[in-house]
């Protein structure tokens, strides 16, 4: 899922996207937090949520989080240009971690590390990241980056865990990218009646790209966009 400023009647209001393999969802909505995204996903949803670390996400208590290890790469990237060459050691560290995350991954893709060789290294990335944090840090700028990876530590590696997830957040920042284009050229819809238009087209044009169907040829019947059990 993701989320980016938009305006309807000259008002901000926040345009949604939550994308799964199959469907994008845009929504239209006034505001930013749980109670958006759950007139999306439903309370009770089970499934799986990359996300980029917005707070409101990890309310959904059922859901198996991804945090978004782009994001958090650029966050380490950023605190090394900022602090003294001994403190950057922490960043830095982070930022390896998480590149080696991902290096178990594409092993694993590539065939040269077994499933269960991939559970057995999942959980040294874990342990490192775990102690690193238990260590106190004198600088604000590393003390900001711990407290952030902190409640992330559960969810940094689900995608290790469980084979073929995204490790990033990527699929709904491209959903979006186009949606933040139109807003540039026009600033958003002048009423809520075009807001929710807007939102409609929008989630049936990306869906249709998706699934490789034709949304313009005229069809006798109305296209299936929700792929069946099966």
């Amino acid at each position: 899922m993701d989320e980016t400023g938009w305006k309807v009647g000259g008002r901000l209001q926040w345009l949604h996207v939550a994308v799964s393999a199959q469907v994008t969802l845009y929504a239209i909505l006034p505001g930013r937090g749980y109670e958006q995204a759950v007139m999306i996903l439903g309370a009770e949803y089970d499934g799986f949520l990359i996300h980029d670390g917005w707070a409101p996400d990890y309310r959904f208590q059922f859901a198996f989080p991804q945090s978004c290890l782009a994001h958090l790469r650029k966050r380490c990237r950023e605190r090394m240009q900022i602090v003294s060459p001994a403190a950057a050691v922490f960043p830095r560290s982070g930022k390896h971690l998480l590149e080696t995350s991902l290096e178990l991954r594409d092993r694993y893709e590539q065939g040269e590390i077994s499933a269960r060789g991939l559970s057995i290294a999942t959980g040294k990335p874990e342990a490192k990241l775990e102690r690193m944090l238990k260590t106190r840090r004198q600088n604000p700028a590393n003390r900001r980056l711990a407290h952030h990876l902190e409640p992330e530590l559960l969810w940094l590696f689900t995608f290790l865990r469980c084979p073929g997830l995204d490790a990033t957040n990527n699929a709904a920042e491209r959903a979006i990218r186009g949606r933040v284009i139109a807003r540039k050229v026009w600033g958003g819809n002048r009423t809520w009646e075009g807001a929710r238009t807007q939102q409609v087209l929008a989630s049936v044009l990306r869906t249709c790209w998706q699934q490789g169907k034709d949304a313009f040829t005229p069809r006798p019947v109305i296209l299936d966009m929700v792929p069946r059990p099966g």
